[in-house]
């Protein structure tokens, strides 16, 4: 339990070493969320990052629980003594007796709804993910002299499919484990390409845009972005005009590399996936230098199930699935997986592994999508998350808020309408972007409240909106919007752990807003 850092990857093997089943838990969770990971699991020893943390765990602990260390408290030197009376041929003994079909993990699912069920991971699955990973993308995590820099939580699959991956192809690992570090670390360690969820990307692009309309260079960044969008579909279609270039080549030195700099400088591509990035923040990237490589899984997939390449890469798509691996698209839409990532089951859940596979034993992904003829995979929405109006108008809700959010002043949205007569959204305020806009529209000094009911802002979020629109029928449209006084959190239950937002808890929590909306 402890944030991503150096001994949380060497504990993780040492535990395997050992012939053990190490579980992670996210130091952001609450007593009740830690009690029940540690009851369900039968977890014998937790290992915590700090005293703080320790005292969080020491009143939920099961009695099956008989040890606590802290990674702070000297708990690898504690370990290593204790070890000592171990001889070498039981650890090789320990080690030799695992197999591909050996659990490597339980990883219990943050999810939007229900508690949370313990996904059994194996070895297999492991080897499965990261060998074609490695080997897929072989010019990233073979690349001589190459390096990463993992910031996404380890106890998140995707973080944890890094860490083994990088560690697998010999590849120079280095870890953050505080965002606020971020931009210092990267500047300092260089690395040649890094691993993220879409909102790390939303935020350099929408920082970069904030810093220019500070600087009264809001025209040239945006001139700047469409020219990258439009010389990355031109690279799609292969029309580059002249001019195009030439105003490629000027925005280059501009605006791009002041981004790539921002990035560490050496970040040649970059693989996203958690959640849907957007087709218009693919095109920015791949034109400003840097190819962002999307693609696609779930903790149940053992992370990524698809995988844009360099050589294979179709902006807007989740690429093509992992080698080995089978997925087809089902009658209403949901996307069906098959193959050596699939976990093994939910933990001590018949139940729920019964409604999660198919009779011919496919994974029900729960994400609606579609495959092109070239066969890329296209993410369109969640299943779960469809919306029906009171009119019978299925709406695919990321569609708008992946839109929404690549505005500068916009953190976060929630589309609303189930059952109403129209789509309207709740969105909350960039804390970092906001500041900028109210000093050089003369408002320092204002609380997000008070700006949340501002006409001057609402009428640039009224054009956002209105932008957003543009990308569907007038039945989808969103034909109101609040504004929230405060932003979603994991603190504050609204967002997971990797920053999707828990809509049945927004939905609680903002019910007075929502009905104002349709009322």
């Amino acid at each position: 339990m402890a944030r991503t850092r150096y001994e949380w990857t060497i504990l993780d093997f040492a535990i395997w070493y050992a012939g053990a089943v190490p579980v992670p838990i996210y130091e952001t969770s609450s007593a009740e969320q830690i009690d029940w990971i540690l009851t369900d699991s039968g977890s014998v020893a937790i290992i915590v990052e700090t005293s703080v943390l320790a005292d969080v765990a020491k009143p939920v602990m099961p009695a099956t629980c008989k040890n606590i260390w802290s990674i702070t408290d000297n708990a690898l030197a504690t370990l290593i003594a204790a070890g000592k009376s171990i001889s070498d041929d039981e650890i090789t003994t320990r080690r030799n007796a695992l197999t591909p079909d050996s659990l490597a993990t339980l990883i219990y699912t943050s999810g939007t709804t229900g508690k949370p069920k313990g996904v059994q991971l194996t070895h297999g699955n492991f080897l499965a993910e990261c060998g074609n990973v490695v080997n897929g993308a072989s010019d990233l995590f073979l690349k001589p002299g190459g390096s990463t820099l993992l910031f996404l939580p380890v106890a998140h699959v995707f973080g944890r499919m890094v860490q083994i991956g990088s560690i697998t192809a010999g590849l120079h690992l280095a870890h953050c484990g505080d965002i606020a570090r971020l931009p210092a670390d990267l500047a300092s360690f260089k690395p040649t390409f890094v691993l993220a969820v879409p909102r790390i990307f939303e935020k350099i692009y929408n920082g970069a845009e904030s810093k220019a309309e500070a600087a009264g260079k809001g025209k040239i960044f945006q001139k700047a972005a469409a020219v990258a969008i439009a010389y990355s579909e031109g690279l799609d279609t292969k029309k580059i005009s002249p001019l195009l270039r030439i105003q490629h080549a000027l925005f280059d030195k501009l605006v791009y590399a002041k981004i790539r700099a921002g990035m560490g400088g050496r970040v040649e591509a970059a693989i996203s996936g958690g959640a849907p990035l957007g087709e218009r923040l693919g095109h920015f990237y791949r034109g400003a230098g840097i190819r962002v490589l999307e693609g696609y899984g779930l903790t149940e997939t053992t992370a990524g199930a698809t995988l844009n390449l360099t050589w294979a890469h179709e902006v807007g798509s989740v690429g093509k699935p992992i080698p080995g691996n089978t997925i087809k698209i089902a009658e209403d839409g949901e996307v069906l997986i098959k193959g050596p990532i699939v976990m093994k089951g939910y933990w001590q859940n018949d139940a729920a592994n019964a409604e999660v596979f198919t009779a011919d034993g496919y994974f029900k992904s729960g994400d609606l999508g579609r495959i092109d003829d070239a066969g890329y995979l296209y993410i369109v929405g969640r299943k779960k998350e469809l919306i029906v109006t009171a009119g019978g108008k299925n709406v695919a809700p990321a569609v708008l808020e992946d839109r929404l959010r690549s505005h500068p002043l916009i953190s976060q949205c929630m589309v609303v309408g189930d059952n109403k007569p129209f789509i309207a959204a709740l969105i909350t305020l960039d804390p970092d972007s906001i500041k900028p806009w109210a000093v050089a529209n003369k408002k320092e000094g204002a609380s997000i409240a008070e700006l949340a009911k501002d006409p001057a802002l609402l009428a640039v979020i009224q054009t956002a909106v209105d932008e957003t629109n543009k990308a569907v029928s007038r039945a989808e449209s969103i034909r109101k919007f609040t504004i929230l006084p405060v932003d979603f959190t994991i603190a504050g239950g609204q967002l997971t752990a990797k920053l999707s937002v828990k809509r049945h808890v927004v939905g609680q929590q903002f019910a007075r807003e929502i009905d104002e909306l349709f009322a």
